[in-house]
């Protein structure tokens, strides 16, 4: 499954309440950031009972706050629009993997 990137916070909303959403919230001056886009885009495509979304932290300021992303990248899971799990900084995609089950 694709990874779709999020406009607006209607949007966000709209995704995390899904049953299980997995959201990179990165910027794109970020250099930890561009190292894991392609993890996160190729787990996306292997893992297809779970929604990939991302977040630009600097467009979307509002959504950053509202979950304490304090560094990025920061990767959360949301299960029915509840935080289930969350991780900040660089992840291989094994972990990356694990995280997600």
């Amino acid at each position: 499954m694709a990874v779709k990137v999020i406009e607006t916070v209607e949007e966000f909303n709209q995704e995390i309440s899904k049953e299980a959403t997995v959201v990179d919230f990165y910027a794109e001056w970020c250099g930890p950031c561009k190292m894991f886009a392609p993890i996160f885009d190729l787990t996306s495509n292997e893992e297809s009972s779970v929604n990939f979304i991302k977040v630009d932290t600097d467009k979307l300021k509002e959504v950053a706050l509202k979950y304490n992303v304090m560094s990025i990248p920061t990767i959360i899971m949301f299960k029915n629009g509840e935080v289930v799990k969350q991780n900040s900084g660089f992840m291989p995609k094994d972990i990356l993997k694990q995280f997600i089950k």
